[in-house]
């Protein structure tokens, strides 16, 4: 859809009241703040970190930009390991013999294992092969966290532990506002670990 903002400050303006106001929701369909839906998404990395586990993401598009982004800081400022499926030819192969619907699916279900994430991202929340990919997740025993926007009742949004929804219709505010708050989830962990990293040097 067309954005209705005419100017760069109309529109940053309501992509903040977009980003602020996202929708937040746990496995029971429960509502949360966004701290509140924040806070164990970055638990869950931390907990990554600190195991045997990793994270897996998947999207497409400007949300498969969105996923590389978001594993490179993991990889790189998070120290989390982290996989995305991207490489051109896997993805192509499985599209041409299996359709593009098991384009992710069929990597998850190869990498998963009990107690990995898996963070889904789809502007809709309706494609289905990032639908695909989080049902082989959690079939996995996986943690799962989506992001999703446009209509609310899109089942993507209906599937993770913790949901994040923004409610609009427009690709450049979802995908920005999503980036924004994977952008946090990371940061934030970041600077724990690091705190903690400059508590255990002062002990």
């Amino acid at each position: 859809q067309p954005i209705t903002a005419k100017t760069a400050t109309e529109y940053l303006e309501e992509l903040s009241a977009l980003t602020r106001g996202a929708l937040v929701t746990d496995k029971a369909g429960k509502e949360l703040s966004l701290d509140q839906g924040a806070e164990p998404v970055i638990q869950m990395l931390l907990r990554v970190r600190d195991s045997s586990h990793k994270v897996l993401l998947v999207g497409n598009g400007g949300s498969a930009a969105l996923v590389s982004h978001t594993q490179n800081d993991l990889c790189k400022a998070v120290d989390v390991p982290a996989m995305v499926f991207t490489e051109q030819p896997l993805l192509i192969a499985l599209a041409n013999d299996d359709g593009f619907g098991s384009i992710y699916e069929r990597p998850v279900r190869l990498w998963a294992q009990p107690e990995d994430l898996l963070i889904a991202v789809s502007s809709s929340g309706k494609s289905e092969n990032i639908l695909r990919a989080a049902q082989a997740a959690i079939e996995f025993g996986c943690k799962l966290v989506t992001f999703s926007g446009f209509e609310p009742d899109n089942p993507l949004r209906k599937m993770g532990d913790v949901n994040f929804y923004v409610e609009s219709d427009v690709y450049g505010y979802v995908e920005t506002a999503h980036g924004s708050v994977t952008h946090f989830l990371t940061d934030r962990a970041m600077t724990i670990i690091k705190s903690q990293s400059g508590e255990q040097a002062q002990a």
